[in-house]
């Protein structure tokens, strides 16, 4: 389970505030909300009221929510007025890490919203994944695997949870090199395949001898791309949460790479973009 960090002493009281004066958190790890739960949410509230709290913090203009999405949009469906809050003392790196950690663990986040949570709270904290770890109460290993989920491209995770993949389906299909990864996961979501029957299909692939009509220079430059996705995958080992992402277009192959300039501890290199035609 991830440990959350220490609420402040100057934490307040619970007091009631007007709906229309809290204003969303800019760190929510959460993408998308069922809206069938957050009515049946609502319909409790309405019956028995609110039994948590939200919390937030003062802000310019009126409040920012700090934790409680799903309570405060069920209070809105639910046209209440005014909300229960936990006003707190929060600079931006505490209203971050708290706001994510307690989204992180006590909602179901899909695991490439987590993975992007965990993410932005090592960047918030400006420490190593080792670090991370420890506060997060997780093995390193663990936390490196979440972080390497988003190795995966926009569509590749659209895939994933279309099909109701899970976790380890995602990471049989890291296994792959970039150009396979697609049609991997669109056969394990098609053909319903198990996380065992997944793994098996992924060592096939992995067997299977290259064609060798392969034209030289594509070969190439697979092996090219395939020693980047790779360095990158120990780069996110080693605590840099850097991510890639590839796209084809007409003759050319576009692969950029992303690499937080606060986890290098250095200025921030030149931008830059590699093409293969």
């Amino acid at each position: 389970m991830l440990a959350l960090p220490t609420r402040p002493k100057t934490a307040g009281k619970v007091i009631l505030l007007p709906l229309n004066a809290i204003q969303p958190s800019p760190w929510q790890a959460r993408t998308v909300f069922d809206e069938t739960e957050i009515a049946a949410l609502a319909v409790s509230i309405l019956q028995n009221g609110l039994l948590q709290p939200i919390t937030v913090r003062k802000i310019e203009g009126g409040y920012q929510l700090i934790a409680g999405e799903r309570r405060l949009r069920a209070c809105r469906l639910a046209k209440l007025e005014q909300i229960p809050a936990i006003l707190g003392d929060y600079d931006d790196r505490q209203a971050a890490a708290l706001g994510l950690l307690e989204n992180l663990q006590r909602q179901q986040l899909d695991p490439f919203d987590t993975a992007r949570g965990l993410r932005e709270v090592i960047r918030l904290w400006g420490c190593t994944q080792a670090e991370a770890a420890r506060r997060l109460g997780l093995s390193q290993p663990a936390l490196a695997n979440k972080l390497r989920l988003l190795l995966l491209s926009d569509e590749q995770q659209a895939l994933c949870l279309a099909g109701k993949l899970t976790e380890r389906h995602a990471r049989a299909a890291l296994r792959l090199p970039e150009a396979q990864r697609t049609a991997a996961l669109r056969h394990m979501a098609d053909a319903a395949l198990s996380v065992r029957q997944a793994d098996a299909f992924v060592e096939k692939l992995l067997a299977a001898k290259p064609r060798r009509n392969s034209v030289s220079m594509v070969r190439d430059v697979r092996i090219f791309l395939n020693t980047l996705e790779h360095a990158v995958g120990l780069m996110v080992q080693g605590g840099v949460a850097a991510t890639s992402s590839r796209q084809e277009g007409e003759g050319y192959i576009e692969y950029t790479v992303r690499i937080p300039v606060e986890s290098m501890g250095q200025a921030p290199p030149a931008k830059g973009t590699q093409k293969e035609t």
